[in-house]
């Protein structure tokens, strides 16, 4: 293959992964390479997967924790608005104001909120101002008459990597954005999620992993999950029976999988609430169990703790699902100087080399992607 055709093909298919990563508004849910919207089914397993789902539940169902119609008098999900930058911004008084954002915040006073005005529950409230494309979350949100009321929040720049501060909260336990891995009715019906989901499980440690910022447990022990924990169905998953809607959500399991977020139920998965919900469809996630999913080493993931952006190194250089000779053939042309190296540096030294091709040649072979050191 002539190299300027090479190298024009990688830009092409850079360019269109970039184009691929989540919207609302107009707005990216984070850049192209941050962590939620960045593809794990290349990770390893991580090496106590089966002491975590054991402990989770590996013969417990999952469950999606949306879908359309109301629930004790509530929506079923985690709803949201957009708002323009002319919305009115309230300021908002917080439990946990050491480790909130003080806003204000651009949330209508009349916005939805999990579970119903009259809720009990975590009562999440979530706008996205597609002017600036700023994200705002609102923990135990309750309107008062020209403010909120709320048990933590946070603000997040859409465009940016930035994470909480180390240790803090957000609106979620994990310190991590809500939005950003609701399941959207408009992402299914388009046939594609580009992006992780939001998981909950009844039991985590007392700890976290990165991007995770916060942990809300006091068990010690190994056995049980870290906030920020990646999970993934299983490549081998058979998805053929589901529905073509459901379908789409587990090949976004399987692509980007699931980051456990907060304490919940085992293995609810969450989503925003619309009435085009086929709550008969979700059902059948039913017929996924906790033993067809595993967890995750992201740790190839990082590059800086301190930041959401990840390493997108794969051995699928050109992004077609597959690990071929084709894969391998890029992978000496980068190594050979003919392309540009882009996510051919498998162990981060910063330059392809002949590492980086006997990674891909395995890959092709079916030993794994090896990312990182």
């Amino acid at each position: 293959m002539p190299r300027f055709i090479t190298a024009l093909l990688l830009i092409a298919l850079s360019t269109l992964a970039a184009a691929a990563q989540a919207t609302v508004g107009g707005c990216p849910v984070f850049p192209a390479d941050n962590v939620w919207n960045t593809p794990i089914d290349h990770l390893p397993v991580a090496a106590n997967s089966a002491t975590l789902v054991n402990t989770i539940g590996a013969g417990v169902r999952m469950h999606a924790d949306f879908g359309s119609g109301t629930w004790n008098g509530g929506p079923i999900g985690i709803p949201f608005i957009t708002v323009p930058g002319s919305q009115t911004k309230y300021p908002a008084t917080f439990e946990y104001a050491d480790e909130s954002d003080p806003g204000p915040y651009a949330i209508p006073l009349n916005a939805p909120i999990e579970g119903g005005s009259q809720s009990s529950g975590d009562r999440h409230a979530i706008s996205i101002d597609t002017t600036n494309c700023i994200l705002y979350e609102l923990y135990a949100a309750y309107p008062q008459a020209a403010s909120w009321q709320a048990g933590s929040g946070a603000i997040y720049a859409l465009n940016s990597h930035a994470l909480r501060p180390e240790t803090w909260t957000s609106a979620d336990a994990a310190g991590l954005p809500v939005f950003a891995g609701l399941v959207r009715y408009d992402e299914v019906a388009a046939g594609e999620i580009r992006h992780a989901i939001r998981l909950t499980v009844p039991q985590t440690r007392r700890a976290y992993v990165w991007p995770a910022r916060h942990y809300a447990s006091s068990l010690t022990g190994s056995q049980y999950p870290p906030m920020g924990q990646r999970f993934r169905l299983k490549a081998s998953f058979n998805i053929s029976a589901f529905p073509a809607d459901v379908q789409v959500i587990l090949r976004a399991l399987k692509k980007y999988g699931l980051i456990l977020a907060d304490n919940g139920s085992a293995w609810y998965i969450s989503g925003a609430p619309d009435s085009r919900w086929n709550n008969t469809n979700l059902a059948t996630l039913h017929n996924v169990f906790g033993s067809d999913l595993e967890a995750v080493d992201g740790t190839a993931l990082m590059i800086n703790v301190n930041s959401g952006q990840a390493n997108q190194a794969t051995c699928d250089l050109n992004s077609d699902g597959g690990l071929n000779v084709v894969d391998l053939q890029l992978s000496v042309n980068a190594a050979l100087g003919l392309t540009g190296c882009g996510r051919g540096d498998l162990d981060g030294n910063g330059r392809c080399d002949v590492v980086d091709v006997q990674r891909v040649a395995g890959a092709a072979v079916g030993l794994g992607c090896r990312v990182g050191p």
